[in-house]
């Protein structure tokens, strides 16, 4: 019988390919951004295994289950079917929790995570041109503001007053615009 076409290209030798640089691309670990794993991992282990010394978890699914109503019900059956105590004694097994042996690392990223953050946020110059426009212009009539000639987006007052209010809540730019306010009214 012949074979099927399938099976014989299979068999083919490759002579283009270098399986020593696959092999190697293929145990090669993947770059670890993060200092503190980075710092704490062993390469001899499994991924696995060296983060689960860490205290982390490979799989989020196996460490929060998302709750199975059948299975719930299953084991409430099960639980009543027991009556004697001496059985569900036997029955219940206790699972001893093992501490992990490198906790520092999830004490250290958790640390971090929960460190505040510099908030780097900054509105575009041209917006805080068109409105540093408007407030010297309008001071805080927002309905003026939304008929001036150069709101060329047609925004609302109450849009304009959310921008307003943003660009109020960014120190950096709202400072930098307040010093020139008083500068222009210093040398006037």
């Amino acid at each position: 019988m012949t074979k099927i076409r399938k099976v014989k290209r299979r068999k083919k030798f490759r002579m283009n390919v270098n399986r020593k640089r696959l092999r190697n691309k293929s145990t090669k670990l993947p770059t670890i951004t993060c200092s503190q794993i980075k710092k704490s991992w062993e390469v001899t282990k499994s991924t696995r295994t060296n983060l689960k010394e860490m205290g982390l978890a490979y799989d989020p699914n196996e460490v929060l289950k998302v709750p199975n109503v059948r299975e719930d019900i299953i084991k409430n059956v099960k639980n009543w079917k027991i009556t004697d105590a001496e059985d569900q004694s036997q029955n219940e097994e206790h699972d001893v929790e093992m501490v992990p042996a490198k906790v520092h690392v999830a004490e250290e990223l958790e640390a971090e995570a929960k460190a505040p953050r510099k908030r780097m946020f900054r509105l575009p110059n041209s917006q805080v041109n068109f409105l540093t426009y408007l407030m010297d212009k309008h001071g805080e009539d927002y309905k003026a503001m939304a008929l001036d000639r150069k709101n060329y987006n047609q925004l609302t007052w109450k849009q304009i007053r959310a921008k307003i209010k943003v660009f109020k809540n960014i120190p950096e730019q709202y400072n930098e615009y307040l010093k020139s306010k008083t500068e222009q009214n210093n040398s006037s």
